[in-house]
């Protein structure tokens, strides 16, 4: 026979499992309970995405290493809360797209003179000016992450990147591609 303590321990564990079971609780570590869709809906500039990334997105060096090259879905990014510099700059792009047509959002390469790995990161315009959002850089990268611009040209993002000293990278050049 239970006692009252081991009775009422059992309860609060069934309690929990049906709430749990119910689907009234937040989604897990890797997941939300609003979609990518409905949040990207809400933001209203560049900035939001920003902010997602700087303080959600973790660098998945598991990823890097399985060679996989073909970028998650946006959707996929958001659920996961990781990936790899080109899962990164997908994500931006669609959500730029997503907020303001008119950044006119793209992806932009960039060669590392020493070789694999390479980099990824969305470009976009503001007022005329071309702008980079890049927080799909790993910790080795860091440098690389965060908003920069306004710059006329890619020229002028690629003399930035040329004066990072960073273990492993030295710029080759920056290009826009297709992912």
């Amino acid at each position: 026979m239970m006692s009252f303590g081991q009775c009422g321990k059992w309860s609060i564990i069934i309690l929990l499992c049906i709430f749990l079971a119910s689907g009234s609780a937040v989604a897990g570590p890797e997941g939300s309970s609003v979609s990518y869709e409905e949040t990207v809906a809400q933001w209203k500039s560049y900035r939001d995405v920003a902010r997602w990334l700087a303080g959600s997105f973790g660098y998945d060096r598991s990823k890097l290493l399985s060679k996989r090259q073909i970028p998650q879905s946006p959707a996929e990014t958001f659920r996961l809360k990781k990936g790899v510099c080109y899962d990164a700059a997908n994500f931006t792009i669609d959500a730029l797209k997503r907020i303001k047509p008119g950044y006119n959002a793209k992806a932009v390469y960039i060669k590392n003179r020493l070789g694999p790995p390479h980099h990824w990161v969305a470009a976009f315009t503001e007022n005329g000016k071309l702008y980079i959002l890049d927080y799909g850089a790993s910790m080795k990268w860091s440098r690389m992450n965060g908003i920069y611009g306004p710059y006329e040209s890619l020229a002028e993002y690629e003399r930035f990147l040329s004066s990072l000293t960073m273990e492993g990278f030295i710029l080759e050049y920056a290009v826009y591609r297709d992912l």
